[in-house]
């Protein structure tokens, strides 16, 4: 997994977090989250505002249209992506600061059905047969989550069997709320979004070996304007005490 470590003008950043910065003159930070990342985030902006003061304004959705709205001038100060290749596009575009950039998390594929639902999977091959008529992912050719799932099925050798019935939706958290809502009969998440709800139990899960390197990289964006506001929020996720919120709502940190 591509790691790239903050230079030294930012080590300090890694301390022991926002808790330990004097409360500044308040300000509003813009944080441009992937929508798995949503019950983490609102925790940790809740935990960075009693310490600080600041305001944390999350704009949760698909990573691939959260880096358009950047590159379009949406007033961002940090980007928190699901995937590399939305941060290489800010990066090509001269749009985030490299030295802040790192790879922070990781995450696992699982199949999810309704919690009440009758269906049991054995096998990925299942998803093939008759059993499984509406299948839901995340658009998969630019939403994160959709493109691991494509590329995981591809893989199998399963994509070509099921895209005639996937019903793509705008992010993952849509496709969980597919799953719920009975619309469909099952849905690619990650592990992370099926813990979180009670609606829904896991089908069957793919082994992180298995399946795609999903990695969440993290950067400040170039020129912000709130860029010191930014940095101790960029602290606080990635110290101890922030990464030790993403662990409890089920993700992998990178070391």
């Amino acid at each position: 997994m591509k790691r790239l470590l903050p230079g030294s003008r930012l080590a300090g950043l890694a301390l022991a977090g926002a808790l330990c910065w004097p409360r500044l003159a308040a300000t509003e930070i813009d944080v441009f989250a992937a929508a798995s990342l949503s019950d983490a985030l609102r925790d940790l902006a809740t935990l960075h505002e009693k310490a600080t003061g600041d305001t944390v304004r999350l704009n949760l959705g698909a990573s691939s249209t959260l880096a358009r709205q950047i590159k379009g001038g949406a007033p961002a100060d940090l980007f928190f992506s699901a995937d590399e290749a939305k941060m290489d596009d800010l990066a090509r575009a001269g749009l985030i600061d490299p030295a802040t950039r790192c790879s922070l998390l990781s995450n696992s594929l699982v199949i999810v059905v309704a919690v009440d639902c009758a269906l049991q999977l054995t096998s990925v091959r299942d998803l093939a047969q008759s059993l499984v008529r509406r299948l839901a992912v995340a658009e998969p050719q630019t939403v994160p989550a959709g493109i691991y799932a494509r590329k995981y099925l591809q893989q199998e050798g399963l994509w070509e069997l099921v895209a005639g019935k996937t019903v793509p939706v705008e992010n993952v958290r849509a496709v969980l709320a597919a799953v719920e809502s009975g619309n469909v009969d099952a849905g690619i998440v990650y592990r992370t979004d099926a813990l979180i709800s009670r609606k829904v139990r896991i089908a069957l899960e793919i082994p992180s070996v298995k399946g795609p390197p999903i990695s969440y990289p993290l950067a400040l964006i170039k020129g912000s304007r709130n860029s010191a506001a930014a940095a101790r929020f960029f602290a606080l996720l990635t110290s101890p005490t922030g990464k030790s919120v993403f662990v409890r709502y089920g993700f992998l940190t990178e070391p």
